[in-house]
C-alpha cells in the first residue's frame, strides 16, 4: 500500500506542507516564529520517509556495535597482544612502559575513547546547535568512524597497539555521530510516537546489525574452503563493518533534513569559540532543569553497567568459559535477533505502564543477570540462555532511554543535551570498563569483575526511582 510522504505513523494523513515553507525556515533570522510557519514543522512531524531514513542510521552504524566491539575485535586484540607477550615471555605487553593485562586492552581502549568524548562531544554538540550544521556534522563523523573501520583491515602481527588506536578513533567519531542521530529525534518525531519511533530505530539496528553478523560467522566458518586464515577471515570482517556503515548511512543523509538554514558566524570569529560560548551559556541555564539532569545522571550510571556487558561479553567468554569465535557469533548473533523483538515488546510494556517504569523493569532483569553470570554461568548452554534474556531488556532499556530524555531537552539545545547523554552510550562507557578492567587485573577473576558492574544497576534504579521525569519534561516544554 502507497502511503504519501506526510503520512502520520500509525495515524491519519496529514495535510502536505509546502517545501518551500520548510526548506526556507531560518531560525537565525527571526526572533521568533509566527504561528504558520511553527504549525507548519509541527505538521511536518511523523513524515514516514524521513521517520524511515532517520532509523536507517541505526540499521548502518549497528554493525560497528555488532561484528566489532561484540564479537570480533575484543578477542582478536587479546589475541595479538598475548602473542607478544608470550613471545617476550611475560604475562603483559607495554605500552610507554607501562604494563597492560591482554585480556584488559580493550576495555582501557573504551574507557580513553569515552574519555575523549567527555571533553569533546558537548563542545561539538553546542557547535551544532549554534550552527544548525547537524546533518553536516553527523556527515563528517560517520564518514571518518567508517574509513577509521575499514582500516582493521591492516591490523596484524605485532600492531595491537594500531587496532586500539582505530578503536578509539572509530568509537570518539561514532559516538559524535550518534549525537547529532540522537538530536533529530524530537524534529522527526511528535512527543507521542517517539517511544515507537526510537524502538524501531533500535529494531532496525538489531536486524541490520545481525544480518552483517550472519554474513561474516559464514565467512570465518567457510574460511577454509576460501582458501585464508582465522587472521584474515577476522580483518575482513571487521572492515565490512565499515564498509557497511559509510554505504547504508547514505540513505539517512538523503531523507533527513535540516529545520534551519546554516546561521553564519559572527565576524572575527570562529565556530570553536562561539561552540565554547554556547556551551558556557548551556551551564549557566543547566540549574533550570534540575529533573532533567536528575534522569541524566540515573542514565549515566546505569547505561554504563549495560553498555559494559554488551562489549565484555565476548572477552567474558573466550577467557572465561573459554568458547570460540564461532560459539560467540552465534549468541551474539542470536541477541541481535531476538532484541528485534524486545524492542517492539518493550514499547508496548511503556504503552502500558509508562515508558520509566518499564526501563526500571529492565534494570531489574540487567542486575539478575550479573549475579547470574558471576555464580552459574559455565556452559555454552547456559550462555546462550543468559544472551536471549538480555535481549528481551536490551533494546527496550536503550530506546525507551532515548525517547523519554528527548521529551526532558529545551528547544534548541538538542545536540548539547544529547551529547552528554551520549557519553555514556552504547559502546562507549568509561566508568563501566575501567572497573572491569581493574578488578580483573588486579584480582585475575573474569567472574569477580562481571559482579562489580551490579552496582551500576543497583544505583541507577534509585537514581531513576528518584527522578521526576514528568516534572523534567515540563521544565523543558516552559
Amino acid at each position: 500500500m502507497h502511503v504519501s510522504d506526510n503520512e502520520d505513523l500509525g495515524g491519519p494523513p496529514k495535510h502536505k506542507v509546502h517545501n518551500a515553507i520548510i526548506m526556507g525556515f531560518d531560525k537565525s533570522s527571526t526572533t521568533a516564529m509566527n504561528t504558520t510557519t511553527a504549525s507548519s514543522i509541527s505538521l511536518d512531524k511523523d513524515n514516514k520517509r524521513e521517520v524511515f531514513g532517520w532509523s536507517m542510521y541505526d540499521w548502518a552504524n549497528s554493525a560497528f556495535s555488532t561484528t566489532v566491539v561484540a564479537v570480533f575485535l575484543g578477542p582478536y586484540l587479546s589475541g595479538l597482544a598475548d602473542a607478544v607477550a608470550k613471545a617476550n615471555a611475560t604475562t603483559t605487553v607495554l605500552l610507554f612502559g607501562i604494563p597492560l593485562a591482554p585480556s584488559s586492552i580493550f576495555s582501557y581502549a573504551t574507557s580513553l575513547s569515552v574519555l575523549l568524548q567527555v571533553f569533546f562531544l558537548p563542545l561539538l554538540g553546542a557547535i551544532a546547535d549554534y550552527s544548525n550544521l547537524r546533518k553536516r556534522m553527523m556527515f563528517i563523523f560517520a564518514t571518518a568512524g567508517a574509513i577509521a573501520t575499514i582500516a582493521f583491515f591492516g591490523v596484524t602481527g605485532g600492531l595491537w597497539w594500531l587496532g586500539a588506536l582505530l578503536y578509539i578513533i572509530a568509537n570518539l567519531a561514532f559516538g559524535a555521530s550518534i549525537v547529532f542521530y540522537n538530536s533529530f529525534l524530537g524534529d522527526i518525531a511528535s512527543a507521542g510516537r517517539r517511544d515507537f519511533v526510537s524502538s524501531h530505530g533500535f529494531a532496525l539496528g538489531y536486524l541490520g546489525g545481525g544480518i552483517l553478523l550472519l554474513l561474516n560467522i559464514i565467512l570465518f566458518f567457510a574460511r577454509g574452503q576460501l582458501g585464508i586464515d582465522a587472521s584474515l577471515a577476522t580483518r575482513i570482517n571487521l572492515a565490512s563493518a565499515g564498509v557497511w556503515w559509510l554505504l547504508f548511512s547514505q540513505v539517512t543523509f538523503q531523507r533527513l533534513r535540516n529545520r534551519a538554514a546554516a546561521r553564519q558566524l559572527p565576524p572575527g570569529s570562529s565556530y570553536v569559540r562561539v561552540g565554547i560560548s554556547q556551551l558556557r551559556e548551556t551551564f549557566k541555564e543547566v540549574r533550570h532543569y534540575p529533573h532533567t539532569i536528575a534522569y541524566l545522571l540515573a542514565y549515566l550510571v546505569y547505561n554504563d553497567g549495560i553498555q559494559t556487558v554488551i562489549s565484555q561479553a565476548a572477552v567474558f567468554g573466550s577467557e572465561e568459559l573459554k568458547l570460540d569465535l564461532g560459539v560467540l557469533s552465534a549468541v551474539v548473533l542470536m541477541i541481535q535477533f531476538v532484541a528485534f523483538g524486545g524492542s517492539y515488546l518493550f514499547d508496548r510494556i511503556a504503552r502500558r505502564i509508562g515508558a520509566k517504569r518499564a526501563i526500571m523493569i529492565s534494570l531489574v532483569v540487567w542486575a539478575g543477570l550479573t549475579i547470574y553470570a558471576f555464580g552459574f554461568l559455565y556452559t555454552a548452554t547456559q550462555f546462550f540462555a543468559l544472551g536471549a534474556i538480555l535481549a528481551l531488556v536490551l533494546g527496550g532499556s536503550q530506546a525507551l532511554s532515548r525517547s523519554l530524555f528527548s521529551q526532558m531537552i529545551p528547544k534548541g539545545r538538542e545536540s548539547e543535551f544529547f551529547s552528554f547523554y551520549e557519553i555514556s552510550e552504547r559502546g562507549t562507557s568509561w566508568m563501566g570498563p575501567l572497573v572491569f578492567g581493574l578488578v580483573n587485573q588486579f584480582t585475575g577473576s573474569l567472574r569477580l569483575a562481571i559482579l562489580s558492574l551490579i552496582a551500576f544497576f543497583i544505583v541507577g534504579i534509585v537514581l531513576l526511582w528518584r527522578a521526576n521525569t514528568d516534572r523534567a519534561i515540563k521544565e523543558a516544554s516552559a
